[in-house]
């Protein structure tokens, strides 16, 4: 008996470590890296607010959608029939699926009639009364964790998965191994990485607190621990250490839109409200490398109405007026502004601070943006008249394609995420994630390179070797500047960027009603090339300041707004090596690179354009065209690509 466990144990290590084992080198392996784009953050019909929405999308039709594949998106008619088809012009490199775990096992109870709970009240409500069904299965997600004496922390949860949550916890299983298959089953080598993943959706008192939980590997834990069962993001970390050991399993979690968290997201204290101590700051920087600082439901980068962001013009991009997740259904009463420590640049500030009392940075992050898509659809993020939303909001589909706007004025198509990796695999692009050599984009692909160092001479821009010289002078982008020579003034930063080189639209096909084919992603000329600096000064004080390094913000670049023709002059490419004009050797710093493109339309402008809406005659506009004449949302924007960071640390810091 002790010798057939013993060879059991051997059989399950063997297992475990060739699960773990390094994808085979790619024929094309770049050990300069190239860049990958993808989409970390994906809602199908296993989301609740998805599925309530009229969602049909499976996890493995999101990666079929993310290979370029030709997809039916809601709504459907009363016959189950598609009534719009959608593509992407331009297949993504990276997907992670991540439906919100919290209703996997209530979802599936209340769609199983062998199932005892699948005629109690909440289950009718389930699947009759979507609306209904939205707020009040989500309303558990707002409510903090309560216990009995004798029991640990825990979110309520519906009646019919029994007092300790044991059957909805089982039933989850069914949910969870289907996501693992579809991502397995996507899974090309060196064409299409698939990353098994889910979303952990806290939302005490509304005020957002979500994580996307990304595994390396395909060897993951049981179940997905979802705010039920780990009610504060210390929890959720514990549990996957528990479950997710290296190195069969390697994991880790982004937070995403603090823009909604009204001041949770970011802050100092740990969930009891105790400052963060060093564990706590190590275990934070080991499971979060990155954030998510755009999305579908806003822009996450800085603020401008107070504070530092409010001299930065270009803080007030995609800015979504609320501050916690459920504001926009009842049309704003429900809120108040959002804070500044609700964004990402204050929270670097932030991070510097904390590491100068602990020595390690618990803020230390990354930057990817992506979609948040409702839809199934990743990567679908391109400004468009036929642009049909995302989705999100949980409102039901009506089973016919709605008039006038497509999605809510405040919302926005989303974002892109983009690994620097050597080649198109789970182990390459996981690893550029963890090292945080990434950055974001709101939609358009534009290539950008960040390196920072001390020697990097002013011609760089000028040689063949730009990329191999970056990183033999220094550290790229997500890095930490090395040692500073005694010989150095101050770090140097050479960066370069690129136009998106766009794509053409794939014309609908004409035997399918209701193809939209695939949006062109147009090629717009760059405009500027800005470094954003954040330091603690020796008193403690923080600051920020924004610096134009290439390019011309004077251009003169425009757009007719009648024919959302874009005008006026830019840049194909933009290239520079600068020099910190201020570097005080003795302050910790952090140096992040924000690339512009020049004006175009916004997605509701297009919409507004093909639907003839004459806002000169507000009286006359039809109510589902109403968001065209709100004067609170731009009629253009700026897209644009913002790097992880690149942090300098005084060598006398601890």
């Amino acid at each position: 008996m002790m010798r057939r466990s013993r060879v059991a144990a051997l059989v399950v290590a063997l297992l475990a470590r060739l699960a773990a084992a390094a994808d085979p080198a790619c024929p094309d392996r770049e050990p300069l890296r190239r860049p990958y784009f993808g989409d970390t953050h994906v809602h199908t019909r296993f989301s609740l607010d998805a599925g309530l929405q009229g969602t049909r999308m499976t996890p493995a039709q999101a990666y079929e959608f993310a290979r370029g594949n030709r997809e039916p998106i809601q709504p459907f008619d009363a016959n189950g029939n598609a009534l719009r088809y959608l593509r992407l012009a331009r297949p993504l490199d990276f997907l992670a699926v991540s439906d919100h775990a919290e209703f996997f096992g209530e979802m599936s109870i209340c769609e199983n009639p062998a199932d005892p709970g699948y005629l109690s009240p909440e289950c009718i409500v389930y699947r009759e009364r979507p609306n209904e069904a939205f707020l009040v299965f989500n309303a558990l997600l707002s409510t903090g964790p309560t216990s009995l004496p004798t029991e640990p922390k825990r979110v309520r949860r519906m009646p019919y998965c029994g007092l300790d949550g044991s059957k909805c916890f089982a039933a989850s299983k069914a949910f969870w191994d289907e996501e693992q298959r579809a991502a397995r089953d996507a899974y090309a080598p060196c064409d299409f990485t698939s990353f098994v993943g889910y979303e952990w959706s806290g939302s005490p008192d509304t005020r957002n607190l979500h994580r996307n939980v990304i595994f390396r590997t395909p060897t993951v834990p049981q179940r997905p621990m979802s705010y039920f069962d780990a009610t504060t993001p210390e929890a959720l970390w514990k549990s996957l250490a528990d479950t997710c050991k290296p190195p069969a399993c390697e994991v880790l979690t982004i937070p995403h839109n603090s823009n909604l968290s009204s001041g949770k997201m970011f802050r100092t204290t740990d969930s009891r409200g105790d400052p963060f101590t060093l564990e706590y700051a190590t275990t934070r920087q080991a499971y979060e490398p990155l954030v998510e600082i755009y999305q579908h439901k806003g822009d996450s980068e800085c603020f401008r109405l107070r504070g530092p962001g409010k001299n930065d013009e270009l803080c007030g991009f995609e800015k979504f007026p609320y501050n916690n997740l459920i504001a926009d259904r009842f049309n704003g009463l429900l809120t108040a502004p959002p804070k500044e420590a609700d964004f990402v640049r204050d929270a670097l500030k932030s991070g510097l601070a904390e590491e100068q009392r602990l020595g390690v940075n618990p803020f230390k992050y990354g930057i990817i943006a992506s979609t948040d898509t409702h839809q199934g659809t990743p990567g679908a993020a391109v400004e468009d008249a036929k642009f049909p939303g995302h989705g999100g909001a949980g409102h039901a589909s009506s089973g016919q394609i709605s008039p006038g706007l497509q999605e809510s004025i405040a919302f926005n198509p989303g974002g892109l995420a983009v690994a620097w990796a050597e080649e198109n695999t789970r182990d390459a692009i996981f690893a550029a994630m963890k090292r945080r050599e990434t950055y974001g984009t709101s939609g358009p692909r534009m290539l950008v390179r960040f390196f920072g160092g001390w020697s990097y001479g002013a011609d760089l821009c000028g040689t063949n070797a730009f990329v191999a010289q970056g990183y033999a002078g220094g550290v790229p982008m997500g890095g930490d500047l090395p040692a500073k020579p005694a010989t150095a003034a101050a770090p140097r930063f050479a960066v370069w960027a690129m136009r998106d080189p766009g794509a053409s639209a794939v014309a609908p096909d004409p035997a399918i009603p209701g193809d939209l084919g695939g949006f062109a992603e147009p090629s717009i000329p760059l405009q500027r090339v800005q470094v954003i600096k954040g330091w603690i000064d020796r008193g403690g004080e923080r600051h920020e300041h924004v610096y134009d390094v290439a390019g011309d913000a004077q251009n003169g670049a425009s757009v007719d707004l009648s024919t959302c023709e874009p005008k006026g002059m830019g840049f194909d490419s933009l290239c520079t090596v600068w020099q910190d004009p201020d570097f005080d050797a003795s302050t910790p710093a952090f140096y992040y690179t924000r690339v512009v493109q020049n004006p175009t339309c916004r997605w509701s402008t297009l919409q507004c354009n093909a639907g003839g809406v004459d806002c000169s005659h507000p009286d006359q506009v039809p109510s589902e065209w109403q968001g065209c004449c709100d004067a609170g949302y731009p009629k253009t924007l700026q897209e644009r690509a913002w790097t992880s960071p690149i942090w300098y640390k005084p060598a006398s810091a601890p």
